[in-house]
């Protein structure tokens, strides 16, 4: 996900769970019709849990970093088509699209991300990844999937083999994609543009998932209507005039006019923007100068800027502009060379509050009401918004993946758990494979199921 720190979520009554597998309503019984299949999914589960396991473990030591999962692509492949999907690879770029028509009725969209991130990993697990290699700009990195795009490509493999074993109850298309490039925000436009919604069953539905870091497992969280945010990259190059760092007067210091820069940012938010309307601007990297004594010609900064609103994003990009330019018009400086990277923007995502409401009343009867957790928009960001703003209505959530021993633990003691893109995340694997699989596995037949 494109994410740099999910809000923590005041949940009270967390820590003891119930046994996570337990359909139920909140009087105890059984409800709705999709629920009935709960044992048949189950027993399912049950079958694979060993193969998805190891499956995810071999995802989790074989990671590859954003348009290069070609190894997870060719496994995604191979796995639909061992269930009988007419599966087409490539799709912008390394995406993969398995069809499975069984009758008449609607067409329902799951998808998976596959890529990981550049991160070095520190957990210590038996499978953890030791994978190194280049990135784009040519440095060494370890890679990492701190970001659970392992067990999301697992729960989509679990989920696939469920509803294949259950063809006689559901009638429609099943479209399953394995997304490149989740994380550089690409992935969902190159399929798009490639025609993901033409050359296939245009859906009616979009389903997603993501692992949640600081959840315990058994239980999921969710919005209607607005969950996750508009990101926006964006490069600064800030220009000034190299020279001897004995003789700053003879040069224009790009350093310190790129500092300058960095703390008139922080007013967007803090003094132009109305505080009801979420907005953050973020500089995480800054690189410039070469050695002590030289006083160099550029400096390069790389944001990240989060919005709720379409008319905020405006603002707030505008305002970047206008203050970097303002800054170096100052210093007598060139005027800086200011990037938005419109490839990499990803729109909010906005779950449809009908379809919100039907899958989660779902869950609630499957998983129990205390394990299912209404929440508000987060700035974090995820590009399976834009298959919302093709008309096609989505809805996408987390779910808990940690110990609820740990969980606790950390509520005791007053500290954060790992959040996503930590080289110290990881998912507890059977029983986050378990939530994923019946959770995805029901809200499909919901939309499928045999009148």
């Amino acid at each position: 996900m494109i994410w740099h720190r999910f809000r923590i979520m005041t949940i009270a009554a967390i820590c003891l769970m119930l046994p996570p597998f337990c359909p139920r309503g909140e009087g105890g019984d059984q409800k709705g019709a999709s629920a009935k299949y709960v044992p048949q999914i189950e027993k399912k589960i049950q079958e694979e849990l060993g193969s998805l396991e190891t499956l995810y473990k071999h995802l989790h030591t074989h990671p590859e970093l954003s348009f290069e999962e070609e190894q997870s692509a060719a496994r995604m492949a191979k796995e639909l088509q061992s269930l009988g999907f007419e599966v087409t690879t490539k799709v912008g770029v390394h995406g993969v699209v398995g069809v499975l028509k069984n009758g008449p009725g609607p067409t329902v969209l799951v998808r998976t991300d596959m890529d990981a991130l550049p991160v070095t990993e520190a957990t210590g697990l038996p499978y953890a990844s030791k994978v190194r290699t280049r990135d784009k700009e040519g440095k060494e990195v370890g890679v990492m999937h701190a970001c659970g795009h392992d067990m999301h490509m697992t729960c989509w493999v679990g989920t696939a083999r469920a509803l294949a074993s259950l063809k006689n109850n559901w009638q429609g298309t099943l479209v399953f994609i394995a997304q490149p490039a989740e994380e550089v925000g690409g992935g969902a436009r190159r399929m798009l543009q490639d025609g993901l919604f033409k050359r296939f069953p245009r859906p009616d539905y979009c389903l997603g998932l993501h692992c949640d870091s600081r959840l315990p497992h058994g239980h999921i969280a969710y919005a209607e209507g607005l969950l996750l945010a508009n990101v926006d990259t964006v490069d600064i190059t800030v220009r000034g005039k190299g020279g001897h760092g004995s003789a700053p007067h003879t040069t224009i210091d790009p350093i310190v006019l790129a500092a300058r820069i960095i703390l008139d940012l922080q007013t967007l938010v803090s003094r132009e923007n109305n505080p009801a309307d979420p907005a953050v601007v973020t500089v995480g990297s800054i690189h410039g100068g070469t050695k002590h004594n030289i006083i160099g010609a550029e400096v390069k900064l790389q944001l990240t800027v989060r919005t709720l609103k379409d008319e905020v994003r405006q603002h707030i990009l505008e305002g970047i502009a206008r203050i970097a330019k303002a800054a170096a018009l100052g210093a007598r400086a060139p005027e800086p060379i200011i990037h938005v990277d419109l490839d990499d923007y990803t729109p909010a995502v906005y779950n449809n509050p009908p379809l919100a409401k039907k899958t989660t009343t779902l869950f609630r009867e499957l998983l129990g009401a205390d394990k299912v957790h209404e929440i508000g928009p987060v700035m974090g960001g995820e590009d399976f918004g834009l298959y919302g703003r093709e008309g096609v209505p989505i809805f996408f959530y987390f779910v808990g993946t940690t110990s609820p021993e740990r969980f606790a633990q950390a509520k005791k003691d007053g500290v954060q758990l790992p959040s996503l893109h930590s080289d110290l995340y990881y998912p507890i694997p059977e029983p986050s494979i378990r939530t994923g699989v019946l959770t995805m596995t029901s809200a499909v037949l919901n939309l499928l199921e045999k009148k």
